[in-house]
């Protein structure tokens, strides 16, 4: 596999026209209006980005147990298991805010983060970046956060990591993801053993 970077000289489409379709508290609906470099027009929509963007947290605690919540999620109207995640506030950097988020949501800081990659979802509608970081040397420490109610902390054995790929309340894409690029780790042999 190449480490070469994919280009192309392809321009991008011309935008014709962009008018907000609808919007709410939480989202924009952008219709634009595209002019392809062949001559073709389409209309899209999308939910364009903020300024915001988003974090998760693999965290790691004595180098063999993750910890993942449990939490509401509305999308689904289900209590879903998933790592810790929310967006990055103004001012804060990435790393602050994933280690904020860890505060908040498991009542746990990091000495020890590892950027692990920054991923999109459904980039073909919405411009939603999250960046995924592996949080080791964990230590007790806790933030109040924004949620509703108290979320639910699992325990999971590091050693059976693959097995939440199958389990039924962890389906969540970014978090997926996040597992594979921990799975990687653990097989380069890239989780690095902190201090007892």
């Amino acid at each position: 596999m190449s480490d070469k970077p994919v280009t192309s000289e392809r321009a991008l489409p011309e935008i014709i026209q962009r008018d907000v379709v609808a919007q709410s508290r939480l989202f924009r609906v952008e219709s634009l209006h595209l002019r392809f470099s062949n001559g073709e027009e389409r209309v899209y929509e999308r939910i364009p980005g903020g300024n915001r963007h988003a974090v998760m947290i693999v965290p790691v605690l004595n180098n063999d147990t993750l910890l993942l919540i449990r939490e509401y999620a509305a999308g689904t109207h289900a209590y879903e298991l998933g790592f810790p995640k929310g967006l990055v506030d103004a001012g804060e950097t990435d790393a602050e805010a994933a280690n904020r988020e860890l505060q908040e949501e498991i009542g746990m800081a990091t000495r020890q983060l590892s950027f692990l990659k920054q991923v999109s979802l459904a980039p073909g509608f919405m411009n939603a970046r999250m960046a995924i970081f592996l949080a080791q040397d964990l230590f007790p420490q806790q933030l109040t956060g924004d949620e509703p109610e108290p979320l639910e902390i699992i325990a999971w054995p590091l050693k059976d990591a693959e097995a939440l790929l199958e389990h039924p309340q962890f389906h969540e894409a970014r978090s997926v993801a996040a597992l594979l690029l921990l799975l990687r780790q653990l097989r380069d042999g890239r989780l690095i053993p902190t201090p007892a």
